[in-house]
């Protein structure tokens, strides 16, 4: 198991060592002699504000509105719920424990057993390298526990409340830049013996309590309380070496079941390991489903973008990589707070579409699915809720849970699909089309944001009713009519010509289009024109069909470049490189990546740290998002293995001259585990483990033989036996 190692200074909340359990999250961070560790709380919410969807939030007002340019009354549609005084809801910071070492002590680095999620801080005094420990509480019972401290520290807890006051960011992307002017009263402080803190009232939701508690041995516990009543002395804890067994239990058990992987490009290895580790954390099935910030959320601000759940690829990001890493209840727990909301999804789609059967969600909601409201073309972006019940029909093909998709999943993807054919058109022979669509964020909210048959809605759509056929099958029951009619009628993308003749000399080419009639014009960091490769895999680059396609729409937006992207879109296109078996590609935008997006302590970033690969670099300060950080390890899975219409294809995206790469037991579709390695003296191998009876389609793309038995580029078809281990 890799361990990590950063050097200090780390300056930005987000740099520190990463700890938590899924609830509280902690960064670890500072300079010279200051140790900060930053508390934050992944449901720590602000329920106040946001957008309840009404009747007149409707699919025809929206329309008839925009053809006639009335921007005036789309924002009046979307407006939100301002009666509370706050517009919307949000994540709330919690606070900061300080550690000043004595003036003599100087902090050089940290590092991080990634096999017990313990955290090493290496200071130097007196030309001596001493230690402070710190591990999670994974207990759920306090938030981190320390070890190492002298007579000589002092510890100071200061709540959020002061922290927001100070703090000055360029460009605050949350309505308020402090707790004060967000409404909140000031914290109620307290010190006994051996223990202090504070108590922060909310507006409308359980206060919370921040403390430590310092035992004789030199170790202390962070404690975070929801709605806490009783005075400091029976503010009880559990100790050092309690929790720091908690840890080391709960890796041990997190990576017994994650594959492993080996890459002689070290960076790249360690971005698989490191990320796996947040990844267990962010998305401890007993903490809570991780929004973009994951439970890190710093100290000194609102969170950007309120720390939400944003459904328009961010939150499916962070928590795709469970499921070839077989991590199937972290996975689950997401799902459940989704279908959670069915009865407030049902309300919205009837008030969307009129119908009674449906489920819509929009792009960013709170954890209650209470719609931030603004943002007219998230609203309406129905391909939000069709890439949730894509990626819970995933999890059931991959962990074999015929229940969870018989009894909910199903019913789900159904609804989900209503919703999409209550929004078509049908001409006389009977195609269909959808005459108002977004492609996610393109021309933000203005009023020209929209079109008829955006490739992206219609990529999802295909891909909702293809997987309800599937499911149908698996669950052995009559396919939907429904669904057999979207496949048969709608068209999979639109098309228009590039724009590229006048710079290249060539005539123009046929390209997938955003929507009917437009190219794409400018770089930007949806690539959602391309989403019928990647995410919703309906479109196969190497069917004859679709080569030619495929290639002129990559070339065009390689031309138009990276000028407008921001960190979680590149792993994003290396897993699209990877569809396209350009594994030179793929890896490039992994490097670029982690170069350019990850802060000076490996933390994910929404824009870029320096200026010069995209405009979003230094312009409104250090923003960081989980999501870049899991997309970048599910693009290094997608490079070892990835899925297309249920054929597994293997080693598409590793760069065609790399040896010494192989990976062990990622999961597949049926709950194959699937193995392979390319070596310079062995060739290419890949082997499947299969639990249970179910057919393999395999399909491995090397330029070598494949093991004397097939070709590179073709396909193998088995029936797998319970128990069966095939090589090949």
């Amino acid at each position: 198991m890799i361990k990590v190692s950063y050097e200090y200074p780390l300056t930005t909340i987000t740099s520190g060592a990463m700890l938590g359990n899924g609830i509280t999250g902690e960064t670890l961070w500072g300079e010279k002699n200051v140790l900060n560790i930053t508390l934050g709380s992944g449901n720590l919410w602000d329920h106040r504000g946001g957008m309840a969807w009404t009747p007149g939030q409707n699919y025809k007002a929206t329309k008839a509105a925009l053809e006639a340019g009335d921007m005036g009354r789309i924002r009046e549609i979307f407006a939100s719920d301002t009666s509370s005084g706050v517009k919307r809801p949000s994540l709330i910071p919690v606070g900061r424990l300080v550690i000043t070492l004595p003036e003599n002590a100087e902090l050089l680095r940290y590092e991080q057993d990634l096999a017990a999620g313990i955290v090493k801080v290496i200071y130097e005094q007196n030309d001596k390298e001493k230690v402070l420990t710190f591990c999670a509480d994974m207990s759920m019972h306090d938030a981190l526990a320390g070890s190492g401290l002298t007579d000589e520290m002092q510890i100071t807890v200061i709540p959020s409340y002061e922290l927001t006051a100070k703090a000055n960011y360029k460009w605050l992307l949350s309505e308020h830049s402090s707790l004060a002017e967000h409404g909140f009263e000031a914290p109620e402080k307290f010190a006994a013996e051996n223990i202090a803190g504070f108590t922060q009232k909310m507006p409308d939701d359980p206060s919370f309590t921040m403390a430590y508690r310092k035992f004789d041995d030199g170790t202390f516990t962070l404690i975070f309380r929801r709605d806490f009543s009783g005075t400091p002395e029976t503010l009880q804890c559990n100790d050092f070496n309690t929790i720091r067994e908690s840890s080391e239990k709960f890796f041990a058990d997190y990576w017994s079941t994650v594959p492993e992987i080996k890459y002689p490009v070290k960076e790249l290895e360690e971005l698989y390991y490191h990320g796996l580790f947040k990844y267990g954390i962010m998305t401890n099935p007993a903490g809570c489903p991780a929004g973009l910030q994951g439970p890190w959320i710093e100290d000194d601000r609102l969170p950007p973008w309120q720390g939400d759940y944003h459904f328009n690829i961010n939150v499916q990001m962070c928590h795709l990589p469970g499921l070839k890493a077989g991590r199937f209840a972290n996975l689950k727990n997401f799902f459940d707070m989704v279908l959670s909301w069915k009865d407030k999804l049902r309300y919205n789609a009837k008030c969307f579409v009129g119908i009674d059967d449906g489920y819509m969600l929009p792009h960013a909601v709170n954890d209650r699915a209470v719609c931030m409201g603004g943002f007219w073309t998230g609203c309406i972006d129905h391909a939000c809720a069709a890439w949730v019940a894509g990626m819970m029909f995933d999890y059931c093909e991959y962990s074999c849970d015929m229940d969870y998709l018989k009894n909910e999943v199903y019913d789900f993807m159904l609804g989900v699909l209503r919703v999409y054919r209550a929004m078509m058109d049908q001409s006389a022979d009977g195609k269909l089309c959808l005459p108002l669509t977004i492609s996610p964020e393109y021309r933000g909210s203005s009023i020209d944001a929209w079109g008829r048959n955006a490739s992206f809605q219609l990529a999802a759509t295909h891909q909702l009713a293809a997987n309800i056929l599937r499911a149908e099958k698996l669950l052995g029951i009559p396919a939907d009519p429904m669904s057999l009619e979207i496949r048969k009628n709608l068209p999979l993308y639109s098309i228009t010509e590039n724009q590229l003749s006048r710079d290249t000399g060539e005539p123009p080419k046929k390209v997938i289009a955003l929507w009917e009639g437009l190219a794409l014009e400018e770089s930007h960091r949806h690539h959602s024109h391309l989403a019928g490769i990647c995410p919703f895999e309906v479109i196969d680059p190497f069917a004859p069909e679709n080569e030619e396609l495929v290639t002129a729409s990559i070339e065009q937006w390689t031309v138009l470049g990276m000028g407008l992207w921001t960190g979680w879109c590149v792993p994003w296109a290396s897993q699209i490189f990877s569809r396209c078996g350009n594994g030179d590609a793929s890896a490039l935008m992994l490097k670029i990546w982690k170069d350019c997006f990850t802060n000076y302590g490996g933390g994910s970033l929404h824009d870029g740290r320096y200026k010069g690969v995209t405009y979003f670099s230094q312009i409104r300060g250090e923003v960081m998002q989980m999501d870049g950080g899991m997309g970048a390890v599910t693009a290094i899975q997608d490079q070892f293995m990835h899925v297309f219409d249920g054929q597994i294809r293997v080693f598409y995206g590793v760069p065609p001259r790399l040896n010494d790469v192989s990976f062990k037991d990622m999961f597949a579709p049926g709950g194959l585990k699937v193995s392979g390695s390319i070596t310079r003296k062995g060739g290419t191998t890949v082997s499947v483990y299969a639990p249970r009876d179910t057919d393999l389609r395999l399909k491995v793309r090397n330029s070598e033989e494949f093991s004397g038995r097939i070709k590179a580029g073709e396909t193998i078809t088995l029936h797998l036996n319970d128990g069966k281990l095939v090589r090949a």
